[in-house]
């Protein structure tokens, strides 16, 4: 099992719990003996922490977590201290202390950092590698509105007794493209 929740939907209510996420890195902070990793997926972030006394011994090489690698990390919910709580975001009140952890998933080097997006990245990198762009959060935020108004007015619709049919396309053949219809011969 890849996970019981996604990564924002805990909270202080599974406090002492055991849990499994999977995600994204989208930060990494090492602290000496302490790597805090902000994990990613499409509901938000959470933050996890890699304890050299919570892990088995094989378990210590987390130092190579790099920007965007998929991990599943199993962990015991935690509050976090105050003054370390973040407002911001659902999970800002806990983290995950990570007991174990796989790596699901290596990524090569981004041609444009997702986590600390700038405006100035070119507007044809972001087209080219549009599957990375759509992974950040404002992106992800138009798709979901699209989806829900769409959502909304098809149940709408459904609800008042229409039906929805879809009809064929009539097209204009384009010069010099490909056939259109193959028919059988």
């Amino acid at each position: 099992m890849y996970r019981d929740y996604y990564c924002g939907e805990p909270t202080e209510n599974l406090v002492n719990k055991e849990i499994t996420i999977s995600g994204w890195v989208n930060k990494r902070r090492d602290h000496g003996g302490l790597l805090f990793i902000d994990l990613r997926d499409r509901t938000g972030l959470i933050q996890v922490i890699f304890d050299p006394e919570n892990l088995k011994p094989s378990e210590i090489n987390w130092n190579q977590f790099r920007s965007e690698w998929i991990i599943k990390v199993k962990g015991l919910v935690k509050l976090r201290p105050k003054g370390t709580q973040n407002p911001k975001l659902n999970t800002g009140k806990i983290e995950l202390i990570a007991k174990s952890y796989e790596v699901i998933n290596k990524s090569k080097t981004l041609p444009f950092e997702i986590s600390d997006f700038k405006e100035e990245t070119e507007e044809f990198l972001r087209l080219k590698y549009r599957y990375l762009d759509l992974r950040r959060p404002q992106k992800y935020n138009i798709l979901n509105l699209r989806h829900n108004v769409i959502k909304y007015i098809r149940d709408y619709l459904d609800n008042k007794g229409f039906l929805e049919i879809e009809t064929p396309i009539l097209i204009k053949s384009t010069p010099e493209g490909a056939r259109d219809f193959v028919v059988p011969s």
